[in-house]
């Protein structure tokens, strides 16, 4: 596989960065899509979850703009909140060398009057999601003329969701002449239409259309609907895992197996579009940091979760659309790790196994649930997270927070997990066991010379 210090077109800041983040061997659709974007050329790419694909389309804007110019430049469109504050969180750690780069996630769920504010000083790259975009540019506050490239990150998904509207109106307030970049996991006609509007001769790139079967484990097993919760929690009880994504269909489903786990020992959180965004974020973020062992969410919310090593993630039935088969189970199994993916599949839902097995390219067997385990309970999560009441407005950084809990907090730093510091609040991953006498201590020390309120989400 190439070497990123084989790209004479990549910037030496951006090499640089490469090193740093340890990203030495291109993955596939780094190494077929980047030299094409190098080379200021439109691309339409196929590529799975967790394939490194932000890391592709974030060097190439990222080496084409020009970091001392005070304009817009680049644009990268997301379907959720969770996926673009993903991709600028890698954007950022891509561009850690490049001075004076503002970099602006521009999405709902945040109050418009702070983006607003954030807009005074106009950043080089936006990432946000298509509505807030079009809210922001409706009212003449966000600027495209300056526009060199568009990225459309998850496009099918995004079309999905119902913006194909919303994102050809903010394309046409872009520039002709710039760079569109189009990545998606599968190449749907309304996805190739798009392509076909909107771009000038793409480049085709495509890498592997299926999740390896080498690193992604699958089961099939035959269910009644009226068993399904006790056939999860009979299928947690076995695999005992240290993390698992169970996906429903519905945002009822979501809450009626999650109401029906707790009840049977297994504090499981919910995530579906009903919920507050903070409540979102919380939820994501005791998932990410190992706080909570099982998260079941409905398809949409769970776009953009970023878990390096999920090991299990189980249909509690199977998705009407079979692409979204793709997107689930290409949650397991990333960067190497090995995954098992487990589907419950009834009688009535055989035509969705068959459209699932065209896309694959082969049949799958359809077994009988396995024997009741012999655990009773799944072990409790190794960490609890740790909110402090203070984040990015009040300068705060996770050095900080790492100097307070290991010096006045007691805590030595193995006793620490993930720590996400977010404009207002910051949260950190603690051993639960050390947590109440961290707590205790906290209440009558500082942090960065400072009083906030520390306490247990």
């Amino acid at each position: 596989m190439q070497s990123f210090s084989d790209l004479s077109a990549l910037p030496s800041v951006l090499q640089q960065a490469t090193a740093a983040l340890d990203y030495e061997q291109m993955t596939a659709i780094q190494a077929a899509a980047l030299p094409v974007m190098l080379e200021r050329r439109d691309v339409i790419a196929q590529a799975l979850t967790g394939s490194g694909k932000t890391a592709a389309f974030g060097l190439a804007l990222l080496a084409l703009l020009d970091a001392e110019s005070p304009r817009l430049q680049s644009l990268v469109l997301c379907p959720t909140r969770e996926l673009a504050e993903q991709v600028c969180k890698e954007l950022r750690a891509l561009a850690r060398f490049i001075p004076n780069l503002k970099i602006l996630s521009l999405c709902g769920g945040v109050p418009v009057g702070v983006q607003i504010n954030s807009l005074v000083h106009e950043p080089q790259v936006v990432v946000g999601t298509p509505g807030r975009l079009i809210d922001l540019l409706d009212k003449n506050l966000l600027k495209l003329d300056a526009l060199q490239s568009v990225v459309l990150d998850e496009a099918d998904r995004m079309l999905d969701m119902g913006f194909l509207e919303q994102v050809s109106h903010i394309l046409e307030y872009t520039p002709g002449t710039r760079l569109t970049w189009l990545f998606s996991a599968t190449y749907s006609p309304e996805v190739r239409a798009l392509s076909q509007r909107f771009q000038r001769e793409p480049k085709a790139v495509t890498v592997e259309s299926q999740h390896s079967t080498d690193t992604i484990t699958q089961y099939f097993y035959s269910v009644e609907p009226a068993v399904r919760n006790e056939a999860v929690l009979g299928l947690l009880l076995q695999q005992q895992p240290s993390g698992c994504l169970v996906f429903c269909n519905t945002r009822n489903d979501v809450r009626d197996l999650t109401d029906f786990l707790w009840k049977r020992g297994i504090p499981a959180l919910a995530l579906h579009g009903e919920l507050e965004q903070r409540d979102r974020d919380e939820t994501l973020l005791q998932f990410a940091n190992g706080s909570c062992r099982v998260l079941v969410a409905t398809d949409v919310a769970a776009r953009g979760l970023d878990i390096k090593a999920l090991p299990l993630v189980l249909a509690y039935e199977l998705p009407n659309d079979p692409d979204n088969h793709t997107h689930r189970i290409g949650r397991t199994g990333r960067a190497g790790e090995s995954g098992l993916a487990i589907s419950l599949v009834a009688s009535g839902e055989r035509p969705r196994l068959e459209r699932i097995e065209k896309i694959a390219g082969c049949e799958y067997r359809i077994s009988a649930l396995p024997p009741r385990s012999q655990h009773s309970s799944l072990p409790a999560p190794a960490f609890t997270t740790v909110v402090i009441d203070g984040g990015r407005q009040d300068k705060l950084r996770p050095g900080d927070i790492v100097g307070a809990f290991t010096g006045d907090g007691g805590l030595t730093a193995g006793q620490l997990g993930k720590i996400d510091v977010l404009p207002t609040r910051a949260y950190v991953a603690v051993q639960t066991a050390a947590v109440p006498a961290l707590l205790q201590k906290l209440k009558s020390s500082k942090i960065k010379g400072r009083s906030f309120r520390v306490r247990k989400l």
